[in-house]
């Protein structure tokens, strides 16, 4: 395989076998293949695409790049897992896992931190004290093992090649072809180990995808991806043109989840862990019918058996599971509504960047987060406001920062006459 060839065939429109990409995938990854080169490659997929044969031979030779933990055959059970293509307020994880681990379905997730506006699972679980996200092999399987669910960082012997290649694509405006987009995560939920897996594609303004047609498409080739490799998968279609939840912040969004399983929290976050939660313990061994799950998960949530496994999953990484040990700040200030109504749109994106603009967020992987600074909507689409009203509340370091995110978030708002209501599950694809 000569790197250049393998390079002009792609960039002409010609169908690269799967060896070939395999072999350059595995050359890249032991530094016998130049970025430059990698990158020319990345530039013609971008162009000219990949078939789905392409597509997973790709996706195959990052797996094969590193380590693969066979979570099934080591625990003797098949364990589930959720990935969600990102989103504002997107705490899912950090309920959904509890829920699921308290239905005894054996929950592992190997997460990442995140870029933009909050950070990523690892980085809200690090707003709480003492919690541990680095967790060896070893660890990870007994703790699943032990106590229904683990969470923690990617080990750096997990698809390898997907880091080398992520870090190219940032930097060469690659990032929003579908098929790499599909290659990279699934490889790392394939390399992890999970017997089945639900995919949370997220749609909107405050998302990667913004219309339904993309993330279908999405949804559809990571499904068959996954389905090749031998997981059964479920992609969820959700709403991303607000915030999910109330709460956009690492330690915010940690205290709403907690608030959740507990049995309040806001009812759009309650109903997308429901039906996330339904669809993994249907996938899981336990052998139940979508109702039975539904019936099962919603129990759970009920009677503190959600709650009783959250506090026992952050106890076992190190963590104090109280909501009150979350880091605070020192200026909360009440964003009043200009006018009364009903709240028609509440942009996701605007809101992001509020949180970004407090330091919630990271533009580089590199760059600190303030986990106590954030966003919480009180008021989101179709709710009844009036005038003067507490429209938001805005955590923040200093006066001067929650004074300017105080405007911004007021020109995340449109408010009027009548209320605008959309669903939050937009379909379910099996």
């Amino acid at each position: 395989m000569h790197a250049a060839e393998l390079i002009e065939r792609k960039r002409n429109g010609s169908e690269i076998p799967r060896g070939e990409l395999a072999e350059f995938i595995a050359a890249y990854v032991r530094g016998e293949i130049p970025d430059y080169q990698a990158a020319a490659l990345l530039m013609a997929i971008w162009f000219r695409g990949l078939s789905a044969a392409e597509t997973f031979g790709l996706t195959e030779a990052m797996v094969a790049s590193g380590e693969r933990v066979d979570l099934a055959a080591r625990l003797g059970r098949r364990v589930v897992d959720k990935h969600s293509t990102g989103g504002v307020g997107d705490k899912t994880t950090l309920a959904l896992g509890p829920v699921v681990a308290a239905c005894s379905a054996p929950f592992g997730k190997m997460s990442g931190r995140g870029l933009g506006h909050t950070g990523g699972t690892l980085d809200k679980l690090e707003s709480i004290p003492g919690f541990r996200v680095e967790l060896s092999t070893e660890d990870f399987v007994r703790q699943v093992r032990e106590i229904g669910i683990a969470v923690a960082g990617q080990s750096a012997d997990l698809v390898p090649a997907d880091r080398k290649l992520y870090a190219l694509r940032d930097v060469t405006a690659t990032i929003d072809e579908m098929s790499l987009i599909a290659a990279s995560i699934m490889s790392k939920k394939i390399a992890g180990g999970a017997s089945a897996l639900v995919l949370d594609v997220k749609v909107g303004e405050g998302a990667f995808m913004r219309t339904p047609e993309e993330a279908r498409r999405l949804a559809e080739v990571m499904r068959g991806l996954g389905e090749e490799a031998g997981l059964d998968v479920v992609c969820l279609l959700t709403d991303m043109e607000q915030p999910l939840g109330r709460a956009v912040g690492n330690a915010l969004e940690v205290h709403e989840a907690y608030e959740t399983l507990a049995g309040d929290g806001p009812a759009d976050f309650r109903e997308l862990v429901v039906e996330a939660a339904t669809q993994l313990l249907a996938l899981s061994d336990l052998e139940l019918d979508e109702a039975e799950a539904r019936e099962r998960v919603v129990a759970c949530l009920g009677d503190g058996s959600a709650l009783a496994a959250y506090e026992r999953w952050i106890h076992a990484q190190g963590g104090d599971p109280d909501p009150a040990r979350l880091p605070r700040v020192p200026v909360v200030r009440r964003v009043a509504a200009p006018a009364g109504g009903f709240v028609r749109t509440l942009s996701a994106r605007e809101v992001a960047g509020v949180a970004m603009a407090l330091g919630g967020g990271r533009e580089r992987k590199e760059d600190s987060i303030d986990h106590a600074v954030g966003v919480v909507c009180s008021a989101k689409r179709g709710d009844a406001v009036e005038r003067g009203g507490l429209l938001a509340e805005i955590h923040a370091r200093d006066e001067p920062a929650a004074e300017a995110a105080e405007a911004a978030l007021l020109a995340a708002y449109e408010i009027g006459a009548e209320p605008e209501l959309r669903p939050l599950i937009l379909d379910v694809i099996r």
